[in-house]
């Protein structure tokens, strides 16, 4: 991708909005160590004609904030976290709203790849897998203009950017869920191609856990199993909820055989794994899956080897297994649309919204790090 950074805008335009007014500099959250936040105050880019700047109401909090903050994914330092970004449309060129289709005063979300638009996967439409791509939040403070993550009041849309338009009417922390719910729509049901009647297990009731349970309801799905343990008993009842048919708490029952009971021994014809570091699920779902069945892996393991697995059962029984990795445009649109119909009772994920300030916090909270609170969803709201 090139690094060259783009010549300002020089003269004004016409908006359809109205104007906003844009400090110099903006609040921001910086990484600069491992488990180290610092509140800085970072200066606002001018723009050019191809980009933008994103005024933010909300970012979104997930366990991938806690890998980086951890320092587990190896990113960058000093950097502003933040992938799960929504906000107003401050500042925009005229050729970025004229390709992004919006304009100064709309609600956006981004999503979190930055493809270079040119190499082979961008040019075969997997352009989440670009070989050239960035990624909002883990670019460096030290490559302009900075502002690279949602942990900040203010932050800098690329050219290559790719937003969509979210209804002003849906409260902030609803509106941020496109994030979560996004990977649900395109790892529980576009990967696996879910169709209507099929049993769904979902291993792990986390936010895409959770996520999935929605996505799978809405096509239709005809049986969904979810599994956790003993201490996800409050997002397992949540679960239920949400359309789960059936809920199995790991440590005190045999996950295996209560889906071939349900089943009546057939299996599941979907098994998706959003788990985190534990690498039994991926052993589990290989016999949990029916002959000719479809397994999506999601959940990341820290690159551990998977023990006990035996590869014969892909073989005899034909297990299609998939990586998933990030969320497309397709899942996004899923996403809005579900969220703006208010058909679904998603919003009862959220738990808590923190300030800017306290994202070291949210981010403890999220990892059970606060004796006595616990959240599932949760999002960090800036002040003006």
């Amino acid at each position: 991708m090139c690094q060259n950074f783009p010549e300002p805008i020089t003269g004004e335009r016409q908006h359809r909005g109205s104007p906003m007014a844009v400090p110099k500099t903006s609040f921001a959250m910086v990484q600069t160590a491992n488990r180290v936040l610092e509140p800085r105050d970072l200066p606002i880019p001018d723009i050019d004609e191809d980009s933008a700047l994103l005024r933010l109401e909300a970012c979104g909090i997930c366990g991938s904030d806690y890998e980086q903050f951890e320092g587990l994914l190896r990113t960058p330092v000093p950097v502003v976290p933040g992938h799960e970004p929504l906000g107003i449309i401050a500042k925009i060129g005229d050729r970025a709203a004229a390709r992004w289709g919006v304009d100064v005063g709309d609600r956006v979300a981004v999503e979190t790849m930055i493809s270079c638009r040119h190499c082979a996967h961008c040019l075969g439409g997997t352009y989440h897998l670009c070989d050239e791509r960035k990624i909002y939040s883990y670019i460096p403070t030290t490559e302009p203009p900075g502002l690279w993550g949602g942990y900040a009041q203010y932050m800098y849309l690329h050219p290559h950017s790719v937003v969509h338009r979210v209804s002003a009417d849906l409260p902030a922390e609803v509106a941020v869920m496109f994030n979560p719910l996004g990977a649900g729509f395109r790892w529980a049901v576009e990967m696996p191609e879910t169709r209507p009647g099929d049993t769904v297990v979902i291993l792990g009731p986390g936010q895409r856990g959770l996520a999935s349970v929605v996505a799978a309801r809405e096509v239709g799905a005809g049986t969904i199993i979810v599994t956790g343990l003993e201490a996800d008993a409050d997002k397992l009842a949540l679960a239920r909820l949400l359309g789960a048919d059936h809920t199995i708490d790991v440590d005190n029952e045999d996950a295996v055989r209560r889906v071939k009971k349900i089943t009546a021994g057939r299996g599941a014809d979907v098994v998706v794994d959003v788990s985190s570091y534990a690498t039994q699920p991926v052993v589990d779902a290989l016999s949990m899956v029916r002959t000719g069945g479809r397994v999506v892996l999601a959940g990341v393991k820290g690159f551990k080897p998977v023990e006990g697995l035996v590869s014969d059962l892909i073989v005899m029984k034909e297990i299609r297994i998939m990586g998933a990795i990030g969320v497309t445009s397709t899942g996004y649109r899923s996403a809005i649309r579900l969220l703006e119909s208010g058909r679904t009772e998603l919003p009862r994920m959220h738990t808590h919204d923190f300030d800017l300030a306290d994202a070291a916090l949210a981010i403890r909270t999220l990892a059970r790090e606060i004796p006595d609170d616990e959240s599932i969803h949760s999002c960090l709201i800036p002040e003006f």
